[in-house]
């Protein structure tokens, strides 16, 4: 699944108005998956993770020459364990300053 949920949004809506506030400043949105799928499957989902947050932050005034998207795919999990709960928070866009 890539797409943002309303938790999410509140948190990009909250940076957003941070970056609007300071136009020098760039991002870069890293998408992460869980172990399951195939490598090439989980970067392509990575991809798109992090590209529907860039959306996200363009609707509330972010320019895209702002944002660097990146996919990590499953090769830098949050939990290493192997359960849903772990699944659940490999799952992810981390937002970080350029």
């Amino acid at each position: 699944q890539f797409i943002v949920d309303d938790i999410s949004l509140e948190t990009v809506k909250h940076y957003a108005s941070i970056l609007v506030d300071n136009p020098d400043e760039k991002i870069q949105l890293i998408g992460h998956t869980d172990e399951r799928g195939t490598p090439e499957y989980n970067l392509a989902l990575g991809e798109r993770r992090a590209k529907a947050v860039a959306e996200a932050f363009m609707l509330y005034g972010v320019h895209t020459n702002r944002i660097e998207v990146i996919s990590m795919g499953e090769e830098v999990p949050a939990d290493l364990g192997h359960t849903e709960a772990a699944w659940a928070k490999n799952r992810r866009v981390e937002i970080k300053a350029q």
